[in-house]
Order: C-alpha cells, then structure tokens, then sequence
C-alpha cells in the first residue's frame, strides 16, 4: 500500500470512530438518511449484483481474509517484525478500510431507531400481560402442532429440502408488506453456508455478511429451525441490525406466513422466548403453562437443545463472548441476552394487533 494513501487512511480511523460516537447519539438523523436512505439503495444494489451467484461470496472473501492474514504474518516473523512503522500503519490503514466498509454497506444501522418505534407500538408491558400471551402461544402452537401430525405425542418434521426452506422463507415477509412497507423484500439473497459445520461448533444458526449482504444459513442445524434462522437474517438484510428486533422479525414473518410448518416453527419461536422470560418472573408458573404443551412440542425443544448440546466445546464460549462484546461495542448494550426486549415486542405487536 502506497504511503500517503496508507497515511490518510490511518488518520480516518478515528474520524470513523468519532463519527459513530456521533450518530450513536442521532438515531433520528441515522433512520432518515442511513437507513431509510442510503442502505436501502446499496443493499438492493449489492443482492442484486451478487444474489444470483449459486454460491456465497462473502464466504469466499472470509476464506481469503484469513489467508491474507496467515500470510501477512509469516512474512512479520520471517522478518523478525523489522521496519515496525510502515507495517504498523499498513495495519492501521487496511482496518481503516475494512471498518468504513462494514459501516458503509450495514454498520450505522445499529444506530437507527428501536423496531418499536418504526412499528409505534409501546416497549412496556406487565407480567399480567406476558402471561395472557404466553398461554395464547402455547395454545396456538398445540393445535399447529395437531394440525400438522395428527399425533399430540409426536414432534414435527418439515418435509422441505433445505434449499425450499431457504425459498419459502420470502413468503412471510411478503406477506406482511402490505402493513410494513419497509419489510418489502424484493431481492432476495439467502444463501447456504458453506462454512455451516464450523458454525455449528461455534454455536451460531447464520450469520449475515455485512460487505457483501448475502443473509448465510447454518444448514446443519435442526430443520425444525431453518424458517426462523432464514428470516432472522432476511431481517438483517433489511436494516435491522440489533439481534433482538431481527428474532422479533423472526417470530413475525413466520408467524404470518402461509405454510403452517413455517407458523408452528414461528409461534415455538416466540413461546420459547416468553417461557424464559416468564421462568425469570415466576418459575412455578413456567412449570405449570409448559406441562400444557403437547408432547410433541416439548420433542421439538428437546430435539433442538440436544443438537446444540452435541456440537459444545471448549471453544464455544470464547466465541459467544466474542461476538458478544462486538454486540456491546454496536449499541447493543444487553448483548445476546435480549430476551426482554422480544418479548415486549411480541406482547405490544400482540396488544396492537388484538393477535399475533
């Protein structure tokens, strides 16, 4: 990299991080000209460039990154990390570059306004209420679940490929676009993982990439939980960075959605966040709603923990705890512990809409 070149990018590091301090504190300023602005054009602009590639391409670019990086490396010890200066300023510069990309193509949205505003429903509800929704889910997912098996004892299984759960996921938002404008998907690029199994090991269902906007899908993980995956990431894609509104996005567009496999993946979605955060509130309670469930159901949870509990190793908290400080460090200040949040999103939506 040219010196001068490399000098200027250096100095924009922390003008880049300035800036972020700056709009952390304007959401309204970031929701008017980022996110209802600039990010709907470049993002319509990279799916549209990069979707119809049968392959993801931003999985081909972590893959050089980290061979970059190993090589950059072996050329530091080969010569003994001599001429600290210039690689230390190439170093700075390159991560100048990468941070403007990320916040560029996604990054300032993690500082727009809270879904709950976008959607003008309330953040606040009572345990009164969580309990009213948490029966009407439970509820709901029993007779989805009869409806689908016939069988109260047994769990479900999707009878989709992976690659038709992928395709169906667009379905739901399509469905609610007509009382969500700008949920409007229009061009679509969701793609399988090819890193999947390492995913899997880290504990993650999908990722999105923030340079590239392909919406990555864990395709080892149970298909029971492909549908909410696939639309947690399409949330993604649309500008709801912040984990909890993307699973709230989740829980709405597949509880919506035509298929009824896609409703009872969404409705055991949103049961499973209200389960836990009425456990925080009264256990006992918990203890009594859960027995209601149909066995079948219970199956699914339990087909899900298991999985995850096979793939745990030693590396897997390290990991969480990484990607959950970059979750503190993005606005994000409960980090992947956001369950409050989605349920206040579910109880209001439910309120507002008389159901969910």
């Amino acid at each position: 990299m040219k010196q001068k070149i490399a000098i200027v990018l250096a100095i924009f590091l922390p003008l880049q991080i300035l800036l972020n301090r700056i709009l952390a504190n304007n959401p309204l300023l970031v929701e008017k000209w980022y996110s209802n602005g600039i990010y709907p054009v470049t993002s319509a602009l990279l799916r549209r460039t990069i979707g119809f590639l049968p392959f993801s391409l931003g999985d081909f670019l972590y893959a050089l990154l980290v061979i970059m990086t190993i090589r950059w490396l072996y050329f530091r010890i080969n010569q003994r990390f001599r001429d600290p200066k210039r690689w230390i300023l190439n170093s700075v510069a390159m991560i100048s570059l990468i941070y403007f990309s990320f916040n560029l193509f996604w990054g300032f949205n993690y500082y727009r306004l809270p879904l709950h505003a976008a959607l003008k429903i309330d953040n606040e509800y009572t345990t009164e209420e969580l309990i009213e929704l948490t029966r009407d889910l439970i509820a709901t997912s029993n007779e989805f679940h009869l409806s689908i098996t016939g069988n109260d004892s047994v769990k479900v299984d999707i009878p989709y490929s992976k690659s038709q759960i992928l395709e169906l996921s667009i379905l739901g938002y399509e469905n609610i676009e007509d009382d969500f404008p700008e949920l409007d998907y229009e061009i679509p690029s969701l793609k399988r993982s090819v890193y999947s199994i390492p995913l899997t090991y880290m504990g993650f269902n999908g990722y999105l990439n923030p340079i590239t906007n392909e919406g990555q899908v864990n395709t080892q993980i149970v298909p029971y939980k492909i549908p909410t995956t696939a639309s947690h990431e399409i949330g993604h894609q649309l500008g709801f960075a912040k984990e909890n509104e993307a699973n709230f996005l989740a829980c709405l567009t597949t509880m919506n959605h035509p298929d009824k496999y896609f409703n009872y993946s969404g409705y055991t979605f949103a049961l499973s966040y209200c389960l836990s955060e009425l456990y925080r509130r009264d256990p006992e309670l918990t203890e009594e709603l859960v027995e209601k469930l149909n066995f079948g159901v219970k199956e699914n949870y339990r087909e899900v923990r298991e999985f995850w509990e096979g793939h745990k190793n030693p590396f897997e908290p390290m990991f969480m705890s990484i990607y959950d400080s970059f979750l503190v460090a993005n606005n994000q200040p409960e980090g992947m512990k956001s369950y409050s949040y989605v349920v206040a999103l579910l109880v209001n939506y439910h309120k507002s809409r008389g159901q969910l």
